[in-house]
Protein backbone atom coordinates (compact mmCIF):
# COMPACT_ATOMS: atom_id res chain seq x y z
CA UNK A 1 0.00 0.00 0.00
CA UNK A 2 1.43 3.32 -0.88
CA UNK A 3 2.38 5.30 1.92
CA UNK A 4 1.88 9.35 2.11
CA UNK A 5 5.34 10.89 2.87
CA UNK A 6 4.80 14.71 2.58
CA UNK A 7 2.07 15.28 5.08
CA UNK A 8 -0.21 17.69 3.48
CA UNK A 9 -3.61 19.99 6.18
CA UNK A 10 -6.53 20.40 4.85
CA UNK A 11 -6.43 23.85 4.10
CA UNK A 12 -3.48 23.05 1.33
CA UNK A 13 -5.41 19.70 0.08
CA UNK A 14 -8.87 21.99 -0.49
CA UNK A 15 -6.39 24.60 -2.76
CA UNK A 16 -4.50 22.36 -4.26
CA UNK A 17 -7.19 19.97 -5.53
CA UNK A 18 -5.38 16.84 -3.32
CA UNK A 19 -7.47 13.76 -2.85
CA UNK A 20 -6.23 13.26 0.61
CA UNK A 21 -5.02 15.19 4.12
CA UNK A 22 -3.78 14.35 7.52
CA UNK A 23 -5.94 15.13 10.01
CA UNK A 24 -3.77 14.54 12.46
CA UNK A 25 0.02 13.54 13.81
CA UNK A 26 0.35 12.31 17.29
CA UNK A 27 4.02 11.97 18.96
CA UNK A 28 4.50 8.97 21.12
CA UNK A 29 4.96 10.84 23.68
CA UNK A 30 1.05 11.64 23.30
CA UNK A 31 0.45 8.07 23.03
CA UNK A 32 1.07 6.33 26.57
CA UNK A 33 -1.63 3.87 26.36
CA UNK A 34 -4.44 3.05 24.36
CA UNK A 35 -6.97 5.86 23.45
CA UNK A 36 -10.21 6.64 21.38
CA UNK A 37 -9.44 9.17 17.96
CA UNK A 38 -12.02 10.89 16.38
CA UNK A 39 -12.03 11.46 12.74
CA UNK A 40 -13.78 14.84 12.14
CA UNK A 41 -13.50 16.32 16.15
CA UNK A 42 -12.79 19.51 14.24
CA UNK A 43 -9.66 19.99 16.57
CA UNK A 44 -5.91 20.84 15.57
CA UNK A 45 -3.39 18.30 16.14
CA UNK A 46 0.58 19.19 15.78
CA UNK A 47 -0.75 21.81 13.09
CA UNK A 48 -3.08 19.47 11.76
CA UNK A 49 -6.74 20.34 11.46
CA UNK A 50 -8.94 17.55 12.03
CA UNK A 51 -12.15 19.09 9.99
CA UNK A 52 -15.76 17.79 10.31
CA UNK A 53 -16.41 15.13 8.30
CA UNK A 54 -19.20 15.51 5.50
CA UNK A 55 -22.63 13.80 6.42
CA UNK A 56 -23.41 10.62 3.81
CA UNK A 57 -20.23 10.72 2.38
CA UNK A 58 -17.76 7.82 2.13
CA UNK A 59 -14.10 8.06 3.90
CA UNK A 60 -10.77 5.64 3.17
CA UNK A 61 -9.44 6.57 6.70
CA UNK A 62 -5.41 5.62 7.02
CA UNK A 63 -3.34 5.71 9.80
CA UNK A 64 0.78 5.35 9.59
CA UNK A 65 3.52 5.26 11.89
CA UNK A 66 7.06 6.18 11.41
CA UNK A 67 10.05 5.02 12.67
CA UNK A 68 13.62 6.08 12.78
CA UNK A 69 16.14 3.73 13.28
CA UNK A 70 20.08 4.32 12.72
CA UNK A 71 19.12 7.97 11.55
CA UNK A 72 16.69 6.27 8.95
CA UNK A 73 13.03 7.35 8.45
CA UNK A 74 10.73 4.64 7.62
CA UNK A 75 6.81 4.97 7.26
CA UNK A 76 4.87 2.22 7.92
CA UNK A 77 1.20 2.27 6.62
CA UNK A 78 -1.45 0.28 8.05
CA UNK A 79 -5.35 0.77 6.89
CA UNK A 80 -7.47 -1.40 9.77
CA UNK A 81 -11.27 -1.90 8.52
CA UNK A 82 -12.58 -1.20 11.99
CA UNK A 83 -11.11 2.27 11.70
CA UNK A 84 -12.25 2.69 8.33
CA UNK A 85 -15.66 1.46 8.96
CA UNK A 86 -16.88 3.46 11.57
CA UNK A 87 -16.89 6.53 9.33
CA UNK A 88 -18.38 5.02 6.58
CA UNK A 89 -21.28 7.10 6.39
CA UNK A 90 -22.77 5.77 3.05
CA UNK A 91 -24.34 3.22 4.92
CA UNK A 92 -27.95 3.65 6.58
CA UNK A 93 -31.09 3.09 6.99
CA UNK A 94 -33.05 2.01 4.67
CA UNK A 95 -30.49 -0.64 4.75
CA UNK A 96 -29.47 -2.35 0.53
CA UNK A 97 -28.53 -5.79 1.55
CA UNK A 98 -26.48 -7.94 -1.44
CA UNK A 99 -27.49 -11.75 -1.12
CA UNK A 100 -26.29 -14.50 -2.70
CA UNK A 101 -27.58 -17.78 -3.89
CA UNK A 102 -27.07 -19.95 -0.58
CA UNK A 103 -28.52 -16.91 1.78
CA UNK A 104 -31.44 -17.41 -0.14
CA UNK A 105 -31.71 -21.52 -0.04
CA UNK A 106 -30.30 -21.41 3.70
CA UNK A 107 -32.75 -19.17 4.63
CA UNK A 108 -35.47 -21.25 3.15
CA UNK A 109 -34.38 -24.15 4.80
CA UNK A 110 -35.05 -22.35 7.91
CA UNK A 111 -38.32 -21.42 7.38
CA UNK A 112 -37.43 -17.29 7.41
CA UNK A 113 -38.66 -14.81 5.36
CA UNK A 114 -35.99 -12.83 3.73
CA UNK A 115 -37.40 -9.16 4.09
CA UNK A 116 -38.78 -9.56 7.82
CA UNK A 117 -36.20 -11.57 8.94
CA UNK A 118 -33.68 -8.35 8.14
CA UNK A 119 -35.84 -6.00 9.56
CA UNK A 120 -36.02 -8.21 12.55
CA UNK A 121 -32.31 -8.30 12.87
CA UNK A 122 -31.91 -4.95 11.71
CA UNK A 123 -34.45 -3.08 13.22
CA UNK A 124 -35.36 -0.62 10.05
CA UNK A 125 -36.25 -1.12 6.37
CA UNK A 126 -34.58 -3.19 4.51
CA UNK A 127 -34.43 -3.70 0.82
CA UNK A 128 -32.68 -7.17 -0.28
CA UNK A 129 -30.62 -6.41 -3.53
CA UNK A 130 -29.89 -9.42 -5.94
CA UNK A 131 -27.58 -8.98 -9.01
CA UNK A 132 -27.98 -9.97 -12.37
CA UNK A 133 -25.30 -13.10 -12.24
CA UNK A 134 -26.40 -13.96 -8.60
CA UNK A 135 -29.94 -14.39 -10.36
CA UNK A 136 -28.59 -16.56 -13.59
CA UNK A 137 -26.82 -18.57 -10.98
CA UNK A 138 -30.08 -19.36 -9.41
CA UNK A 139 -31.43 -20.32 -12.69
CA UNK A 140 -28.62 -22.11 -13.96
CA UNK A 141 -29.69 -24.49 -11.09
CA UNK A 142 -32.89 -25.61 -12.31
CA UNK A 143 -35.85 -27.61 -10.21
CA UNK A 144 -33.69 -28.11 -7.04
CA UNK A 145 -33.94 -24.20 -6.77
CA UNK A 146 -37.58 -23.10 -7.73
CA UNK A 147 -38.62 -21.86 -4.79
CA UNK A 148 -35.11 -19.62 -4.56
CA UNK A 149 -35.78 -18.73 -7.86
CA UNK A 150 -39.13 -17.18 -6.84
CA UNK A 151 -37.85 -15.82 -4.01
CA UNK A 152 -35.19 -13.79 -5.88
CA UNK A 153 -38.50 -12.80 -7.94
CA UNK A 154 -40.06 -11.20 -5.34
CA UNK A 155 -41.30 -7.71 -5.85
CA UNK A 156 -40.12 -6.66 -2.71
CA UNK A 157 -35.97 -7.73 -4.18
CA UNK A 158 -34.35 -4.96 -6.17
CA UNK A 159 -32.77 -6.26 -9.28
CA UNK A 160 -29.19 -4.84 -10.05
CA UNK A 161 -27.72 -5.09 -13.71
CA UNK A 162 -24.38 -6.14 -13.91
CA UNK A 163 -22.35 -4.79 -17.24
CA UNK A 164 -19.42 -7.03 -16.48
CA UNK A 165 -18.37 -9.73 -18.49
CA UNK A 166 -19.09 -13.15 -16.82
CA UNK A 167 -21.66 -14.20 -14.43
CA UNK A 168 -19.17 -15.60 -11.12
CA UNK A 169 -21.87 -14.95 -8.44
CA UNK A 170 -19.23 -14.57 -5.82
CA UNK A 171 -16.93 -12.02 -7.93
CA UNK A 172 -19.50 -10.06 -8.63
CA UNK A 173 -20.18 -9.42 -4.68
CA UNK A 174 -16.67 -8.47 -4.14
CA UNK A 175 -16.22 -6.11 -7.26
CA UNK A 176 -19.67 -4.49 -6.09
CA UNK A 177 -19.70 -3.97 -2.64
CA UNK A 178 -15.47 -2.87 -3.31
CA UNK A 179 -16.75 -0.24 -5.60
CA UNK A 180 -19.77 0.85 -3.51
CA UNK A 181 -19.94 0.98 0.17
CA UNK A 182 -23.28 1.33 0.81
CA UNK A 183 -24.02 -2.19 1.39
CA UNK A 184 -24.96 -5.26 3.14
CA UNK A 185 -23.44 -9.13 2.26
CA UNK A 186 -25.94 -11.40 3.58
CA UNK A 187 -24.15 -14.53 3.01
CA UNK A 188 -23.27 -18.24 4.60
CA UNK A 189 -20.78 -18.99 1.83
CA UNK A 190 -17.26 -19.27 4.20
CA UNK A 191 -14.96 -18.40 1.21
CA UNK A 192 -17.23 -15.49 0.56
CA UNK A 193 -17.61 -14.05 3.86
CA UNK A 194 -13.39 -14.22 4.06
CA UNK A 195 -13.22 -12.23 1.10
CA UNK A 196 -15.50 -9.77 1.88
CA UNK A 197 -13.88 -9.25 5.55
CA UNK A 198 -10.88 -8.18 3.46
CA UNK A 199 -12.61 -5.18 2.41
CA UNK A 200 -12.90 -2.21 4.58
CA UNK A 201 -16.34 -0.66 5.93
CA UNK A 202 -18.37 -4.31 4.60
CA UNK A 203 -21.00 -5.53 7.17
CA UNK A 204 -22.06 -9.34 6.71
CA UNK A 205 -25.33 -10.54 7.29
CA UNK A 206 -25.51 -14.52 8.35
CA UNK A 207 -27.85 -16.83 9.46
CA UNK A 208 -27.37 -18.67 13.10
CA UNK A 209 -29.62 -20.42 15.48
CA UNK A 210 -32.42 -19.78 12.60
CA UNK A 211 -32.34 -15.87 12.80
CA UNK A 212 -30.44 -13.48 11.35
CA UNK A 213 -27.48 -11.99 12.45
CA UNK A 214 -24.42 -9.38 11.69
CA UNK A 215 -20.94 -8.99 12.07
CA UNK A 216 -18.86 -5.68 11.24
CA UNK A 217 -22.03 -3.41 12.22
CA UNK A 218 -21.20 -0.03 13.97
CA UNK A 219 -23.08 0.80 17.37
CA UNK A 220 -24.25 3.62 16.18
CA UNK A 221 -26.72 1.70 14.37
CA UNK A 222 -28.05 -0.08 17.16
CA UNK A 223 -27.93 -3.74 15.44
CA UNK A 224 -27.99 -6.26 17.78
CA UNK A 225 -25.27 -8.51 18.36
CA UNK A 226 -25.68 -12.37 19.52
Amino acid sequence: MECYQVPVTYQSAASGGSLYYFAAELPPGNLPELAPFTVGDNRTYQGFWNPPLVPRKGYNIYFQAMSSVEKETKTHPQHPSCLFFQYNTQLGPPYHILVDTNFINFSIKAKLDLVQSMMDCLYAKCIPCITDCVMAEIEKLGQKYRVALRIAKDPRFERLPCTHKGTYADDCLVQRVTQHKCYIVATVDRDLKRRIRKIPGVPIMYISNHRYNIERMPDDYGAPRF
